[in-house]
């Protein structure tokens, strides 16, 4: 394992083997990095000088608040400016990357191959489902419940069950797929009545 200058750990950390803390990350009791996690590694910032990719510093840290779980070969990038924040009993599953400066609530449960893009905020007590997409920049309210594969394009404050892509209420998201799957038939029940008129 790798602990840069100036980390700090506190009570009853576990840090498995080949993780990765980044230099000023912060780090409360009891928190658990799994095997091939990387805390701290530069947000995903550039800008075009003169038509070629300039990278912007990323002075920020990573806080982890106490009793977070955070799964094999996850990936948490530092803040611009200010910090990313992983708060107290959140529990991230395998292979999952929270951009900078998001802001992930209190006891959320995220699972595996999620992507949080930088800058967004998400309230305490919501699961985000395996492989689902959230867009930078949003707001995500408490106590949602994010299902697999979904994309979030846009701030979801009221509590619910989302799906989909663009990510909607469950339930609509449900009766559209149902309707998608009608159209074939209907298609052909249409093809047979012009043939007969």
């Amino acid at each position: 394992a790798y602990l840069g200058r100036g980390v700090k750990l506190g009570v009853g950390c576990v840090i498995h083997a080949n993780a990765v803390i980044k230099e000023y990350c912060i780090l409360g009791q009891r928190v658990i990095l799994h095997s091939g996690s990387v805390i701290g590694s530069d947000g995903f910032g550039y800008e075009q000088v003169q038509g070629r990719h300039q990278k912007i510093d990323q002075v920020g840290i990573v806080q982890i608040d106490d009793d977070v779980e955070i799964g094999a070969n996850t990936t948490i990038d530092r803040a611009r400016f200010g910090k990313t924040w992983i708060r107290q009993g959140a529990k991230i599953d395998n292979q999952v990357q929270i951009g900078h400066n998001v802001v992930l609530g209190r006891h959320c449960v995220v699972v595996a191959q999620v992507g949080i893009a930088g800058s967004t905020c998400i309230g305490d007590h919501t699961v985000i489902a395996a492989q689902a997409g959230i867009a930078g920049h949003l707001e995500l309210g408490p106590q949602l419940v994010i299902g697999a594969r979904a994309g979030v394009t846009k701030s979801i404050l009221e509590k619910g069950h989302y799906m989909g892509y663009p990510a909607g209420p469950a339930p609509e998201i449900r009766k559209q797929w149902v309707h998608i799957r009608k159209i074939g038939g209907l298609l052909q029940r249409v093809s047979t009545l012009e043939k007969q008129g």
